[in-house]
């Protein structure tokens, strides 16, 4: 198949450091064309990639130095890029929520969006409502909650390329880790009081953003003191096997409807279990008593903590290779992808199909 696969420009693709929706885009790119299927990636020019790159600026918004820039007209002359090549695209697969929906109407039957964030925002009802016709993929069930009646084509769950980190039968270590980012809905503080509780050392590795520099500055940063609680700061690609890998578990003691949460399946990929709380997209990737612990209190994360012996990181890992490779989620986006075809070519009985995968 041609696919079109459009991402945002916020990050490379994949990520320097900490990004989420560029790195899917990147991994399931090089996924897609080791399958056989001719993909052409539009992001910015400091791209990795085995597909066929249209790079729309020079590099990635975040990492930019240039003081002043416009993330809208980035992403509009992007779209630009994609509407004229349109007709050469069997699928043209967004990750960049909607703005596309007013240039792409007349294409709407070969697109499709990946919904990455998340759904209970004030204004999303009514504009989903306003282009219906075009399709959804949301990245856990859960993601869908706020918008059950939207035009969904499939859940498909994220992926990462096998060899992209190693497995650790043993945590040498032995502390608890929390990676991500800095900020109240992911709650480092639960992972701070949880290490203070266990008597088990935390480390953090998470980028904080200029939004949560308040916070970090007042609840957390007084709270390191380099020896039970240690901040490392952001961390990328390579260093991630060693820090999850060491770790006795992942903590992720979130607060708010996760949408996915791919550090969850990064630790997997180490064989680190994973201790995380009962919200959103958690309990979909977190196979209870198998992967890790899903806990709904503190008391019950510190009772976690103490079994974490009774979980065997082979087993762990096999959960990662099943359900969450880079080869299991391009095929899972194959499937979609076929389906799109069938509905362009047979407009009238494929609706059907597409809103009950």
């Amino acid at each position: 198949m041609k696919i079109a696969l459009i991402s945002p420009l916020y990050e490379a693709v994949p990520p320097r450091l900490y990004g989420g929706t560029e790195r899917i885009v990147a991994y399931l790119a090089d996924a897609l064309v080791e399958l056989g299927h001719e993909v052409t990636l539009f992001a910015s020019g400091d791209a990795r990639t085995k597909a066929k790159l249209v790079a729309v600026r020079d590099q990635a918004l975040r990492l930019d130095p240039a003081p002043l820039k416009s993330d809208l007209a980035a992403h509009l002359a992007m779209l630009f890029r994609v509407r004229r090549l349109a007709k050469t695209f069997d699928v043209i697969h967004f990750n960049i929520d909607l703005i596309q929906y007013p240039m792409f109407e007349a294409y709407a039957s070969k697109c499709v969006t990946t919904v990455h964030g998340r759904l209970d925002l004030k204004d999303l009802p009514e504009i989903y409502k306003l282009w219906p016709q075009f399709r959804l993929i949301s990245i856990s069930n859960a993601q869908r909650a706020p918008l059950p009646a939207a035009n969904w084509a499939a859940t498909v769950y994220h992926g990462l390329p096998k060899h992209l980190l190693t497995f650790s039968a043993k945590a040498k270590g032995g502390y608890l880790a929390f990676l991500g980012r800095i900020s109240p809905e992911k709650r480092p503080d639960r992972a701070i009081d949880l290490a203070l509780r266990t008597g088990i050392k935390l480390k953090i590795a998470a980028k904080v953003d200029a939004v949560d520099r308040d916070y970090f500055e007042h609840l957390i940063e007084p709270r390191i003191d380099g020896n039970a609680i240690e901040y490392i700061g952001e961390i990328n690609e390579q260093q991630k096997s060693e820090f999850l890998g060491n770790a006795a578990a992942l903590l992720f003691p979130i607060d708010w409807p996760e949408p996915f949460g791919l550090v969850m399946i990064e630790a997997m990929a180490c064989g680190t279990p994973v201790i995380a709380w009962n919200c959103g997209s958690v309990p979909e990737v977190v196979k209870d008593g198998v992967s890790g612990f899903v806990v709904s209190s503190e008391d019950e994360a510190v009772a976690a903590i103490r079994c974490l012996d009774e979980l065997d990181r082979v087993g762990v890992r096999r959960e990662f290779d099943q359900r969450f490779s880079a080869d299991v989620m391009a095929r899972n986006y194959l499937n979609v992808y076929h389906r799109l075809a069938y509905h362009d070519r047979e407009a009238d009985g494929a609706d059907d199909v597409m809103q009950t995968a």
